[in-house]
């Protein structure tokens, strides 16, 4: 698993090492390893570039997936240093999907993202909706996806997923979310801010969509071999979700009540309402846990002080972490 020690990875490797395989996560560790089950015998942890190919391709042989989440991940970061980003999130990726068919993986699941769409007034964003994206980083996470798709054939299976906006804790939360910054604003302090709040997002518990990449690890290759899925659950506007976070954090922290919402102007414009039909009607997957499920298990880690410093550590932040590590 490339990139296995971020925000998702850390939730679904341990998912992974429970149903009985053998991990091997290679990361460049710009994050750290801290949410890993470090010392579990089934285990690998390998610090690793994936421009790397060599080394790559090393640590994937005898591997029967992939599962590439490596990335620089949101625009702000990939806009930090585009050559840096490009050369991670684009120019190496077909080298590396070549390095894992050679290494003998038969299967390769891409975590793409659902912001490839860009802006979209159309009811329900399919898989089929032209890609427009209008950032660097959704733009290369669009190119790569075709670079995947011709390497499909009966010995090496190929599948893409187009999340939603990732939400909810993880032992590497990430506080640069939509639902989880609205979430530490208002339990850490005491207001929330909504910048635009009429564009609308889709969104995906980090439980629900790990889950979904265990399934992938299991499904049959006839079932998603060379397929697309988008995968989110609830779609909501900024302001919406403001809302949804303003009640339940003042269910959890009655204290704190009332929590006031500010809106002021934004320039992101992303806006789209993704469909998750199709890996539905396909697969029968779906996701069963809400927002509101993601902001009460942030409140629960807040109240248990595993997110100390919210507002402060880097850690929590991407781009500050790129613009602090000064990668070259």
């Amino acid at each position: 698993m490339s990139g296995g020690a971020g925000y998702k990875g850390s939730v679904l490797v341990p998912k992974l090492l429970d149903r009985g395989y053998d991990v091997v996560v290679y990361d460049w560790m710009l994050f750290g390893d801290d949410g890993l089950p470090k010392g579990h015998p089934r285990l690998t942890i390998i610090k690793g570039d994936i421009r790397d190919i060599p080394s790559f391709s090393a640590a994937m042989r005898g591997a029967d997936t992939m599962i590439h989440l490596a990335c620089i991940s949101n625009d702000p970061s990939f806009e930090l240093d585009e050559g840096l980003s490009k050369s991670i999130n684009y120019d190496c990726f077909e080298d590396g999907v070549r390095a894992a068919v050679d290494a003998g993986v038969k299967r390769f699941i891409y975590a793409s993202t659902s912001s490839v769409y860009g802006v979209s007034d159309a009811p329900e964003v399919t898989e089929e909706h032209p890609l427009v994206p209008i950032s660097l980083y959704n733009r290369f996470k669009g190119m790569t996806e075709p670079f995947l798709l011709k390497y499909q054939s009966p010995s090496f299976t190929t599948v893409i997923v187009r999340p939603a906006t990732v939400c909810g804790y993880s032992p590497r939360t990430r506080l640069d979310l939509t639902v989880n910054i609205l979430t530490n604003h208002a339990v850490n302090k005491g207001s929330i801010t909504v910048f635009g709040g009429a564009q609308k997002r889709p969104n995906i518990h980090i439980e629900d969509i790990t889950d979904l990449y265990v399934d992938l690890v299991e499904r049959p290759a006839a079932q998603i071999a060379g397929e697309t899925f988008n995968a989110g659950y609830e779609n909501f506007t900024v302001a919406e979700l403001a809302d949804q976070v303003k009640r339940i954090v003042e269910e959890e922290f009655p204290e704190k009540a009332p929590i006031p919402i500010t809106t002021t102007p934004s320039d992101d414009i992303r806006s789209y309402h993704v469909s998750s039909r199709k890996i539905a009607e396909k697969l029968g997957w779906a996701p069963k846990r809400s927002i509101e499920d993601a902001v009460r298990d942030l409140c629960r880690a807040f109240k248990a002080g595993k997110l100390p410093n919210s507002f402060d550590d880097e850690r929590y932040f991407n781009v500050r972490t790129v613009k602090q590590m000064a990668v070259q």
